[in-house]
């Protein structure tokens, strides 16, 4: 019996898959909650995942 392989899926090179990050301003607000802002890899826009070079050129055309 074959075993059935799975398609790799593309992880993005610049991020390695870690596309999102939440990032810390220092210090707490009011209710004593830290302040944080959400970082995208801007390579993959946030989806860990890389786009085919053929494809990004016909999303550009």
């Amino acid at each position: 019996m074959t075993h059935r392989t799975r398609t790799r899926s593309r992880i993005c090179p610049s991020c390695d898959g870690f596309a999102s990050a939440a990032v810390t301003l220092g210090g707490r607000d009011r209710r004593g909650h830290l302040r944080t802002i959400t970082a995208h890899c801007p390579a993959c826009h946030g989806t860990g995942i890389a786009v085919r070079p053929d494809a990004r050129q016909e999303v550009n055309a």
